[in-house]
């Protein structure tokens, strides 16, 4: 997700001739800025009006992601079990990328998951971001 909200923020119109390392710092520095004005202090409002996938919430076994031309992220949020499978997709602009990123990061924080940062676990030729290092998961 790193290297994708890097890529939406760089598709952004006047961006395409920054370097690599002025991209990076750019995205950095919007991330902040959205960090600064997001609400994350509302609690979740577990009432649903509807529950499209079911009332078990969806173990996540796969994910996509696509920098899709209209400049969001889709993720496609999979559950494989065997030939059955639910999906959930999401389009999002860059600023709910940071968001999600960063929720991420909390909850993996909170589930004391050991994971690396990920810059140290991935390799540089992997733009899927597949993991090289196994992951040591609480339960």
């Amino acid at each position: 997700m790193q290297a994708s909200v890097v890529r939406l923020e760089a598709a952004q119109p006047g961006m395409a001739a920054i370097g690599d390392s002025s991209q990076q710092i750019l995205t950095e520095l919007k991330r902040d800025a959205f960090l600064q004005t997001a609400d994350f202090s509302t609690p979740y409002d577990a009432q649903a009006q509807q529950l499209p996938l079911g009332d078990e919430p969806l173990l996540v076994t796969d994910a996509q992601l696509s920098v899709q031309p209209n400049g969001s992220l889709q993720i496609i949020f999979q559950k494989k079990i065997g030939e059955a499978i639910q999906s959930c997709q999401l389009n999002l602009q860059a600023p709910l990328v940071h968001g999600m990123i960063h929720l991420i990061q909390q909850s993996v924080a909170k589930a004391e998951w050991n994971l690396l940062a990920p810059s140290t676990h991935l390799r540089a030729d992997d733009e899927r971001g597949t993991h090289t290092d196994p992951q040591n998961y609480k339960h």
